[in-house]
């Protein structure tokens, strides 16, 4: 994966979907970048800090039970500049995560061993949204095939390029692999925040 930086907002407060000089070059959404430079470019208030927390937390539960190949899409409204488009703090942050899991894994066995973790049902989702203020989805990399990987992958990119009112925007992509300096950056960005 080579990290990108995060472009800018657009004068609309979303990331554009694509290089705007260069609009057909592989300069677009999803733009790579590192969980680094997500935390240090979105941890700007109180309540992305603790967005940005629950989904570090989320992660490092993925991590705790094995879950370290893949990647994730973010969007919502916590990659807008949703404080300036609708005069509020960002309430979530979406996720949807590509994960590769252990060989051999079927589907029943995923279900069973890891729905909790990654929200198959929508009542671990729930949980997860509550605990992390993430609402997280899942691409089984592994054990789909490449036709469905298409169909979910065309699905989520035609779902999470064009905001409600159908404009055009960008998401971003950062790898599943630990990134223990995320958490440090974080940390510190907190005890700015609170005044240490």
């Amino acid at each position: 994966m080579i990290n990108v930086p995060i472009p800018d907002w657009t004068t609309e407060g979303v990331l554009p979907p694509v290089d705007a000089n260069s609009p057909t070059s592989p300069a677009r959404s999803p733009y790579e970048v590192s969980l680094v430079d997500l935390v240090q470019r979105y941890g700007t208030s109180q309540e992305r800090i603790r967005i940005l927390d629950g989904f570090l937390r989320y992660r490092q539960g993925l991590h705790d039970v094995g879950l370290t190949q893949g990647f994730q899409w973010l969007d919502g409204s916590y990659v807008e500049h949703v404080e300036a488009i609708e005069r509020r703090p960002p309430n979530d942050i979406d996720v949807v995560s590509f994960i590769e899991f252990p060989e051999g894994m079927d589907e029943r066995t995923i279900r069973d061993r890891f729905s909790d973790a990654i929200g198959l049902s929508r009542s671990s989702r729930m949980l997860i949204k509550r605990a992390f203020m993430v609402d997280a989805f899942m691409v089984p990399l592994s054990s789909i095939s490449a036709g469905e990987l298409v169909e979910l992958s065309t699905y989520w990119y035609s779902v999470w390029s064009h905001r409600r009112d159908r404009a055009w925007k960008g998401f971003l992509q950062v790898s599943l692999s630990p990134a223990h300096e995320a958490r440090q950056c974080l940390d510190a960005l907190a005890g700015q925040e609170d005044g240490s």
